[in-house]
């Protein structure tokens, strides 16, 4: 990468990074691939706009952070879910609605944290937009986590959170799982705090996954869940991602949570995207 062709210029204080000069269906380099590896690194979200990309070039601009991950939740008219697939407000009929099939997407969440393996880094590309609303955020969780008081990070720094699929499909009065769905992905338990492998940083771990904590009473557990996720979810810790046709954003699921805001007519406009993910490695 060379300064003539291409830019990183950092979209907000907290997070997120816009890269221009290139073209993300194009084979790129070694040093192309690892200058973009190490800008979601330290930024957590990446930002290519005007890009066109078809499924396989979306996989191959994917496998720059690590191997494309499979999917275990089936689409609404049974079939298998694919390593490029749609995200949307579309209900099983596949017509907007202020009830997508997909309901989660729009409450704060880190991708799979209900599995053991959780998602590395998550790519969207839009395929159709509402005329305006329907933005992502994003919410820095090692951010958070640093202005959380000192006698708070030692209460929370041995606890674990037990995430669940059922819990979130319970919650959001969504359809039961299927016994598939109940045997590939059983809940998990997973550290509060989340520590980074090479910096040592920590971060919250926390979202819609979320039923309890391991060894609390459950109530108590709830309420100190819900205080976190409050704390760490103001504005100072938060970015807006507003969509235009054609971006490419990559994001890293470790150190973030992120919803997309149901701040349109949802059962009037369509909101589709494509939707790659990364597989990741178990919470430390």
């Amino acid at each position: 990468m060379t300064p003539m062709q291409t830019r990183f210029t950092p979209l907000s204080h907290v997070l997120g990074v816009e890269l221009t000069g290139i073209d993300c269906s194009q084979p790129l380099g070694a040093g192309e691939r690892d200058a973009i590896a190490r800008a979601l690194e330290r930024h957590h979200v990446l930002v290519v706009r005007d890009q066109q990309l078809d499924d396989a070039s979306f996989m191959k601009f994917a496998e720059i952070f690590g191997p494309v991950d499979g999917h275990y939740v089936r689409n609404a008219d049974g079939s298998a879910m694919t390593a490029v697939h749609e995200v949307s407000n579309l209900d099983e009929t596949g017509n907007p609605s202020v009830k997508p099939f997909q309901n989660s997407n729009f409450y704060w969440h880190s991708d799979k944290s209900y599995r053991a393996v959780p998602t590395f880094v998550t790519i969207l590309l839009p395929m159709e937009l509402p005329p305006d609303g329907g933005e992502t955020q994003f919410v820095n969780m090692i951010a958070a986590y640093e202005a959380l008081p000192e006698d708070v990070k030692q209460q929370i720094a041995p606890l674990k959170v037990v995430h669940s699929l059922e819990h979130m499909r319970t919650v959001l009065d969504e359809r039961a799982l299927t016994d598939d769905e109940k045997v590939a992905s059983p809940p998990v338990e997973h550290p509060l705090v989340r520590t980074h492998p090479t910096t040592g940083a920590k971060s919250l771990y926390l979202g819609i996954y979320c039923s309890h904590i391991a060894g609390m009473p459950v109530d108590a557990g709830r309420v100190l869940l819900d205080r976190l996720q409050q704390h760490a979810t103001r504005g100072e810790f938060t970015f807006t991602h507003r969509w235009r046709q054609r971006d490419v954003v990559a994001w890293d699921n470790r150190w973030l949570i992120h919803r997309a805001l149901p701040n349109f007519a949802m059962d009037k406009h369509r909101r589709v995207l494509r939707r790659v993910v990364v597989k990741g490695s178990a919470p430390r």
